[in-house]
């Protein structure tokens, strides 16, 4: 008698028994689901499988598609496995770099001896779609981490070979498309029939990728214009490669071989300068004669914002001038006069949750060298209070105004754009597993927010990863499309500091139940995080960003 598993679909919520061993595609097959889309992973018991997975126990089994961010992953991955091995056969003798999100695609450095011309460009997504035409197969090969180092060692492929040396493991896989290894961090599609969408365009000195977008995947995602951001990316990514620290496994080297500190200290020096360079430059538009009297501060949760802007505030106190902050969470209309999400719920993201006229009112007066009273936002009561609370400043004064809104015109309408300097904060991720395996600047984030929220906040891991689809949503409606707005942008990510988050957000990922949706993330973190060599947070000094995250701060929040 042949054996069988039964499956619970959470799509559709139906139990339905298989054979043992069967793959999850046929599985999908056999429940005959109607989805809007066509699976590229699927959740098994809470945690991400490829379509390739065979099951050989009863499970809960969730198909998902690219609208999922781990279907995006998935979908992006196999992308690139194409595009790589399509280069490898056209530029036998050049090198790929797959190095960050940029213009709602990914940002690919070809370096073929010569500059990339457009028929170089056009010639590549010619052989992309032929590879994609003969749906072959991604064959993923399990074998001793040592068998795998010899591999790519024989391939040139050296960025991995580091990888593989310092992560510790016995075990370890490749992928296989045709004659064509590569290594990616995640499960790909079954095939490359699997493939219906993307372009590859020619972008400033490099390619860029583009995707399906998220909440249409019938369409590619809009290119929108990013060229403050590509070179800050730039910027970050040279000086990566000057420590010698481009890859995870650099960072794991120099830190096996001592040179943590050097590392530390190297990186926070270069954020110290960056910082005072912004000052400087608020200075100096003073000079030219028009004075800043406001600066602007804007960035996605988890950014930093908060202790750059006191470190600003140390750097302008050093040019002469008086730094003042505004909370603008002071400004949150009453509660019951907040707008509702699509949910129902009060939308606290909104630009309409702050009181726009009052705050507007008092700022103008204040520009005016005008007293005003200022309030105070009761957030047990949820309302606004006064509590004698005034403030008048002088042409030394210069305003600080953090928060997710400060990019956004509409905040701050009456105030002249000359007397404004508007500063993007975010953790721009400029160091990558490998050359193909970039390391996404919402997981840096996404890290920092668990380890702060469960120091500080009383937050499990599982309570912030159920509510990072929330803050994402709003990032992206009332944060991102404002970001170009800057006059400068800061990079708060620091090259060392997941080997640093390691010892701190392992213990707190490892609390979230298998049995919680949240457990997927938690899984995907946790495998992340052990690429690194931890290093103990001694050796960061107190006005460090990532001391907003870790404590020990030398500043009051």
């Amino acid at each position: 008698m042949k054996q069988t598993i039964q499956i619970y679909c959470k799509n559709n919520n139906i139990y339905k028994e298989f054979p043992v061993g069967t793959l999850l595609l046929d599985i999908y097959k056999g429940l005959n689901l109607q989805l809007p889309y066509p699976p590229v992973n699927a959740k098994v018991n809470n945690r991400t499988e490829g379509l390739t997975f065979r099951v050989y126990n009863n499970k809960d089994v969730e198909f998902v598609d690219v609208r999922d961010s781990s279907g995006m992953r998935t979908y992006v991955r196999s992308l690139c496995f194409v595009l790589y091995k399509a280069i490898r056969e056209l530029y036998p003798d050049g090198k790929l770099l797959l190095e960050h999100p940029v213009s709602k695609g990914y940002f690919c450095d070809l370096r073929i001896g010569r500059p990339v011309t457009t028929e170089d460009v056009e010639e590549i997504k010619a052989r992309m779609k032929e590879i994609i035409a003969e749906d072959l197969r991604f064959l993923r090969v399990e074998c001793h981490t040592a068998e795998a180092m010899e591999i790519f060692k024989a391939h040139g492929m050296e960025d991995k070979v580091k990888l593989f040396n310092t992560s510790g493991s016995l075990y370890t896989y490749y992928y296989m498309l045709g004659d064509t290894i590569d290594y990616y961090y995640g499960s790909l599609l079954p095939s490359t029939g699997h493939i219906n969408l993307f372009d590859l365009v020619k972008y400033h000195d490099g390619l860029l990728l583009r995707i399906p977008s998220k909440t249409n995947p019938a369409v590619l995602e809009e290119m929108v214009k990013q060229e403050k951001m590509l070179e800050v990316f730039k910027e970050y990514l040279k000086w990566g490669y000057i420590l010698g620290a481009g890859n995870v496994g650099d960072v794991n080297i120099a830190c096996r071989e001592g040179r943590a500190t050097e590392l530390i200290n190297v990186a926070e020096a270069l954020q110290e300068k960056k910082i005072a360079q912004i000052a400087d430059t608020i200075c100096r538009k003073g000079e030219n004669g028009n004075p800043v009297r406001l600066t602007l501060i804007a960035g996605p949760s988890s950014s930093g914002k908060t202790t750059f802007s006191k470190r600003l505030s140390i750097q302008l106190m050093a040019n002469g001038l008086k730094p003042y902050p505004i909370s603008l969470d002071n400004y949150f209309v009453d509660r019951e006069q907040t707008p509702l999400d699509a949910g129902g719920n009060y939308d606290y993201e909104s630009l309409y949750a702050l009181d726009l006229e009052l705050f507007n009112n008092q700022l103008t007066a204040l520009l005016r060298g005008e007293e005003v009273k200022l309030p105070t936002f009761n957030f047990t009561t949820g309302k606004r209070e006064y509590r004698g609370d005034t403030l008048k400043i002088d042409r030394n004064t210069i305003l600080i105004l953090e928060g997710i809104h400060a990019l956004n015109p509409e905040l701050t309408p009456y105030v002249d754009d000359a007397g404004k300097f508007r500063i993007y904060v975010s953790a721009l991720t400029s160091i990558s597993l490998d050359d193909h395996n970039w390391i996404s600047t919402t997981d840096n984030r996404l890290l920092r927010r668990i380890i702060r929220d469960f120091n500080y906040r009383n937050y499990s891991a599982q309570e912030t990863i159920s509510r990072w689809p929330s803050v994402r949503a709003g990032e992206d409606k009332w944060v991102f499309p404002f970001q170009e707005n800057a006059d400068v942008m800061f990079n708060s990510s620091l090259l060392f500091e997941f080997s640093v988050f390691r010892p701190h957000a392992e213990p707190i990922l490892t609390g979230v139940p298998r049995n919680s949706p949240a457990y997927a993330e938690a899984y995907r973190l946790l495998k992340f995080i052990k690429y690194f060599v931890s290093i103990q947070d001694k050796e960061i000094p107190p006005t460090s960003l990532l001391r907003e995250f870790l404590g020990g701060s030398s500043f009051s929040y």
